[in-house]
This record gives structure tokens, sequence and C-alpha cells, in this order.
């Protein structure tokens, strides 16, 4: 029939069969293998994959949601948990306001599958922090392809060896020469300092107390202090600069918790980018420093140095057997070294002079005593850091309002029982709030006012010994604890001793918990000279 003729050639209907007014799409050959059996076996793999996937997931949340099913919590949203609420710039004070209505802890929810115990009492503190157990690895573990597995991320027997091998490293007479390099990093920052305060306007310090505790670490780890960073070391300073800053936003999205899809975002890219260049750079100083120590002559030169640096140390530490550090393992302390001690003293630091400024009474006591110790001299020594009372209490006081690390996470090894009679089953995730336990009412009075007295020897005395944690607690507490107070004291005393700190009121800052305790607006301060630089 005339109207259901076919047309006998497709090319001239462009690939198409011409049935009239009917037209039939013709599919090319090579779009065939789609329907294949292969194809269709290989995507409900796939999706067998995902569907275990989300069983395992939703497993894990009834186990989770089962072992806390004695504490109660915050209402949560349907999808979210809290993380939306961990992402308001009131988060920390509605945290303090949870622990007024949910004694001792509550449940806290990232998402609907991973739940944590909130504590910030002391004795449950206590109870998980006095055991050694794990840092919990649903958020460790982000660290591994950077930081690998250093002191921050091992546990078991391998944490014990390196803990044991690293511990000579913050001893005292190792510590002492450091004071030199905190005060030559700092006089260099309050230089740049002269120049900002004469334009007679607020700026933020937090940026530059980052740039100045970075050279601080890079100095003392890799003994830079006397030919300056080379280029190189100023890349390696912008990369770790990077990681911190990229770590953190990977925390706080979630679609970038799964590693496959965070290694194909820009983010998770320029990570891997920065990523090299760190473990290039640690690389190439550790096989320097190697085969520099092989020459027994550059070996006595390294040992009457002034001080020994960090990979010195790790370099030359051997355990009973005799056994040294693998280079992979030096690399991982060295990365570690510089991921804690980097954006937790700049934290610290920032926070501290902000107190300062908040309360001048305070700030001018502290001068007072940083200028009867310093007397006529351009900087301080080893003794006059334990002469420092007033300022430590002050420190102290700051770091207990403005804690450098607000939030850690652990893991149970086994069942944990807590002093009302509640309890947690082995595989429970801790996440102990050191921001909500500095400002417990039942262990502080007046927790919001700044009192450093609260640290004086008598006032420590009856104290809670988990009541107060800026550097954790128990057997698995920071190892340069002692390096970063001393750090602290160095920098904030030459600070006090050559400007006065005030508000500026048009730019109060606000409080961010990220990896470290962080302003979103930066940290404003109007700085006068008070004229007492290097040789004045």
């Amino acid at each position: 029939m005339p109207g259901s003729r076919i047309k006998e050639n497709p090319e001239a209907t462009g690939g198409r069969l011409d049935l009239g007014a009917a037209t039939v799409i013709m599919v090319p050959s090579f779009l065939s293998p789609i329907f294949s059996p292969l194809s269709l076996w290989v995507s409900g793999v796939i999706l067998v994959i995902g569907f275990l996937k989300l069983l395992r997931l939703l497993l894990r949340r009834q186990k989770l949601a089962r072992a806390m099913e004695s504490f109660s919590g915050p209402p949560t949203h349907w999808l979210f948990g809290h993380a939306l609420q961990a992402k308001q710039t009131d988060f920390l004070e509605r945290v303090v306001s949870w622990a007024h209505q949910f004694p001792y802890a509550h449940q806290l929810w990232f998402g609907q599958f991973l739940g944590f115990l909130n504590i910030y009492e002391p004795d449950y503190a206590k109870a998980v922090y006095s055991r050694g157990d794990p840092k919990a690895p649903d958020v460790y573990d982000f660290f591994l392809q950077w930081i690998g597995k250093g002191l921050l991320v091992l546990h078991g027997p391998k944490w014990f060896q390196h803990r044991k091998l690293l511990t000579p490293g913050f001893h005292y007479d190792v510590l002492k020469p450091y004071v030199a390099v905190f005060a030559e990093c700092t006089h260099a920052m309050l230089d740049k300092w002269e120049k900002k305060a004469l334009e007679d306007k607020s700026f933020d310090i937090f940026c530059d107390v980052g740039h100045m505790a970075l050279d601080t670490l890079m100095k003392c780890t890799f003994g830079k202090g006397e030919k300056g960073l080379c280029q190189r070391d100023n890349n390696y300073y912008l990369a770790v600069s990077d990681l911190t800053l990229l770590m953190q936003q990977r925390i706080e999205s979630f679609q970038y918790h799964n590693d496959f899809i965070y290694w194909l975002t820009p983010h998770g890219r320029r990570f891997l980018r920065a990523c090299k260049m760190a473990h290039d750079h640690t690389d190439q100083v550790i096989r320097k420093r190697k085969e520099v120590l092989k020459d027994e002559k550059e070996q006595e030169k390294i040992q009457k140095r002034k001080h020994l640096d960090f990979l010195d140390i790790l370099l030359e530490a051997r355990d009973e057997n005799g056994l040294r550090l693998s280079d992979t393992d030096i690399r991982a302390e060295v990365d570690t070294f510089m991921f804690e001690g980097h954006d937790t003293t700049t934290s610290g630091i920032s926070w501290f002079l902000y107190c300062m400024a908040l309360y001048p009474e305070h700030q001018q006591r502290c001068r007072e005593e940083v200028r009867e110790i310093l007397g006529d001299k351009d900087s301080f020594q080893w003794d006059d850091l334990g002469k420092m009372t007033y300022l430590t209490m002050c420190i102290k006081e700051s770091f207990r309002l403005y804690p450098p690390v607000p939030q850690v996470y652990r893991q149970l090894s086994k069942p944990v029982n807590f002093v009302d009679g509640r309890s947690l089953p082995a595989g429970s995730l801790i996440s102990l709030h050191i921001y909500a336990l500095h400002r417990n009412s039942a262990v502080w009075p007046d927790p919001e006012v700044f009192d450093p007295l609260r640290f004086s020897p008598e006032n420590m005395s009856g104290r809670h010994p988990f009541a107060f944690m800026p550097f954790s607690a128990g057997p698995r507490n920071c190892i340069g604890q002692q390096f970063a107070m001393n750090e602290m004291k160095v920098v904030t005393a030459l600070c006090l001793h050559r400007f006065e700190f005030s508000l500026d009121p048009s730019r109060v800052p606000i409080k961010m918990p990220q990896l470290i305790l962080r302003s979103k607006n930066g940290i404003h301060l109007h700085l006068k000279s008070l004229g007492r630089g290097p040789g004045k």
C-alpha cells in the first residue's frame, strides 16, 4: 500500500526506517554491548555491593543506638542528626546548655550512621581517658593520607614503642635550647607588627601567629634556624598550611567522607598534591641527614650543636633491642609533629592575646611580671620560664575558656562502667567535649568569668585531675605539652613586653570549632607599640 511502503535505504532517512507515519529508531551496532549479559551482571554486582554497604551501615547504627539507649539527648534531624547544628556559630554554647540539660553525657549524631556518647564530666572523662583506648577511626582515618601512622593514630604495641622512643625527645635538657628559637621567631613576627601598629587600625593576628608557629616548628624539626628557609622549605610551609585547611573542609563535608568520591574532586586532588609536596620534602631531608650521619666528623658536629632538632632525635632513637625507626615511621612522626604542633599553638596564643585585650587589668599584671623577669635583657633564658607564675595562670585560664582542641574522640576497646552505674560496650564511640568540660558549672564556679587564680596552687590542690584537659590526659596525653607550654610562655611574654593589646568592638571574634578552636571572622586587635624591641 502506498501509505505503508518501506523505504529500502535507511541512510536516506538519517538511519531510520519510515513505516508510514511510524518511525523506528535503529540502535547502532557499537551500543549493543550495553545490553549484553556481562553489563547486566556488573550492574547487578554494583547494586548488591551498594545494598550490603547500606545494610552494614544500618546494622552499625542499630548497634551504636542500642549501646547508648540508657543515655538521652537533644532532638535530631531525621537525616543529618546534629550535624546541621554543629555547623552553626552558636554550637559550642549549645553543647554547654545541653550539658546542663543532660548531666554527665548525651548522644551526639553526625548523620544517621555515626553516633558518639558526648561526655563533659570529670568522672566520665576519667573512666575513658585514664585508659589507652585508640582514637576513633571514623574521624582520625582522614589523617592517614598525610601524617601516616604516627603517635596520633597508632594504638597497641606499636604506639607504645613509638611513645617510648619519642619521650626522650621532649626531655627538658632537649627543650632548653629551643627557648632561643622561640624568641627568634617571635621577634621576627613582632617586627612586622611594629609596622602594622603604625597604621593605627586593628588587624587579624591569627594569620601572623600561624606563620610564626609554623616557622618555629620548621626550625625545631629540621634545624633550619641558621641559614633560613630555602624555596623548597617555603613550599613545604605552604603545603602544611594547605593540608590543615583541606583536612578541616573534608571533615565538615559529608560528601567527602568516602575516599573514592573525595579523590575525584578538585579538593581531593589538591590534597594529594599537597601531601606529595610535604612527603617529598620530608623524605629528602631524612635522606640527606642520614647521609651526613654516616660521616663521623659530621656526626660530631651535630652532637656539638647548640641544640638537636627533632629529626636528629628521631634518627638516633633506638629501642632496647637496638632497632631504629624506619624511614616511613620517621616521616609519620615528623608530619604528626608538624600537624599537631602548628595549629594548636596558633590557636592557644591567639586566644590568649584576645583574653589579655579583653581583660586589661590581667594584661598589665602579666606585663609587670615579664618586665621584672626580663630586666635589661632582650630575651628569656630557660630559668626565666619557671618565674612566670601569673602569666602561666593566665595561660591556663585562657586554655580553660578557649581550649585549642575543643573536642577529641575515642573508640572503646573494652566495656566501660561509669560512676552513675551506666555503661557502654566495646566498640562504642566517645566524644570528649573539652570546651563543655571546662565550662561545667558543677566543677568551675562562675565558669564564664576569667579568673587566673583558679590555677593558684591552693585552688588546684583539691580539683579533680580530669577537670582540666587542654592536652588530654591519661597515658595518651599530648607528648609535646611541655614544648607547647614553653613556646606559649616565651611568645606571649615577648608580645606583652613590646605591645599593649586592646579590642576592636566592631569585630568581636565568632568562635568556630574545627580541628582547633578558630574564629570565623579572625581575631582583630588594636596594637600599641611600647618601644621595647631588641636593643631598645
